[in-house]
């Protein structure tokens, strides 16, 4: 493990020290191979900050080698495969797609992080490839992309939940599409669930050697000492099956006390997704009379019609009591933003 194929050429960390890029990713993508093929047993990583500030934390090389493997192995994954990386790799996504091609011995394609990931790409000959819901929903906009997203052998889709619209266009693919369950900490997936196909479900299947439960409030724990050492208490609410595969419902810390009664916001936005067909989420803003009010953020060009339309299909107590709008924050992954989002509905930012 001591190679790695970037964009058709074979590096050792001798001549990857002197590689000459074609690009500033292709150029970050050689400076990660660098730090990893150096003495330091470990890696520092930096979390999305879709709930909170970002932070950086420090993983063993070791456990991101174990979880490569449980991938490269749940696909059936093998040497001289393309992988294509399209993802910023600050984040573990882009990291975890450089050290498979280095454990599994793949090579890698690297395209520079975008909404429209498959731009100037061939994908007849892509066997592996991991994007954003947000960057597979633009793409299956594009004609050109939607028949390149179609010819990906594996797609694995994570950073974040898949709206039932993008959804239902991803089960008319030919390819395998999944649909991923991890974090940071857990480095990248330790569940997967098929989009598409005689096999897709709206359940989570753990991977080899990952055990999950649920606490006392209901939320999702994962037990994986290959990959992160004791028991992880998520913030995700989950339900298990008794087969062991497990559906999220929600955030614990997305749970909206209105008046007394708890709301999730994903469960709104899940409602309101069959009508609003622009960017918007659900947060919520202090309030007097009922603790804590839900609001609705939602771009500015948006139709105050089709708006009013849609809330009023809501249940009472879900409907928002305040529309703010406004540019929908979203995290340079691209998943939603809810820290800055309440302190937008707070007139804060």
């Amino acid at each position: 493990m001591r190679e790695i194929t970037i964009n058709g050429i074979r590096y050792q960390p001798g001549n990857l020290a002197k590689a000459e890029s074609r690009d500033e990713f292709e150029k970050s993508v050689i400076d990660f191979a660098l730090q990893w093929f150096g003495n330091d047993n470990v890696i520092e990583v930096k979390t999305s900050g879709s709930t909170g500030k970002p932070k950086r934390i420090t993983i063993e090389k070791k456990r991101m080698v174990s979880s490569a493997r449980m991938t490269l192995e749940f696909l059936g994954l093998r040497r001289g495969d393309k992988a294509l990386l399209c993802m910023p790799i600050d984040y573990i996504a882009g990291k975890m797609m450089v050290v498979r091609a280095i454990v599994g011995q793949l090579d890698l394609l690297t395209n520079r992080p975008s909404t429209h990931p498959l731009a100037g790409v061939g994908a007849d000959d892509i066997d592996f490839a991991a994007m954003t819901p947000m960057q597979v929903n633009c793409t299956l906009h594009d004609a050109a992309g939607r028949r390149k997203l179609g010819k990906i052998r594996h797609l694995i889709i994570g950073g974040g939940s898949i709206d039932s619209e993008t959804e239902a266009e991803l089960q008319m693919m030919p390819n395998n599409v999944w649909s991923t369950y991890g974090m940071t900490e857990t480095l990248s997936h330790v569940a997967m669930r098929r989009v598409n196909g005689r096999c897709a479900s709206q359940c989570y299947t753990p991977m080899n050697g990952v055990t999950v439960g649920t606490d006392e409030n209901g939320r999702l724990t994962v037990l994986a000492p290959h990959l992160c050492p004791g028991k992880l208490v998520t913030n995700d609410l989950a339900v298990i099956d008794e087969l062991g595969r497990f559906r999220i419902t929600g955030r614990a810390d997305n749970v909206i006390n209105t008046g007394g009664i708890k709301v999730q916001a994903e469960d709104v936005e899940n409602m309101l997704a069959a009508t609003l067909k622009n960017d918007f989420c659900i947060t919520w803003k202090a309030d007097k009379l009922l603790g804590n009010a839900i609001v609705l953020i939602i771009e500015p060009d948006s139709n105050d019609e089709t708006t009013s339309k849609a809330i009023d299909g809501l249940p009472k107590y879900w409907r928002p009591r305040a529309i703010v709008k406004h540019d929908v924050p979203h995290t340079e992954t691209g998943k939603i933003d809810r820290a800055a989002a309440r302190l937008v509905a707070e007139g804060k930012q």
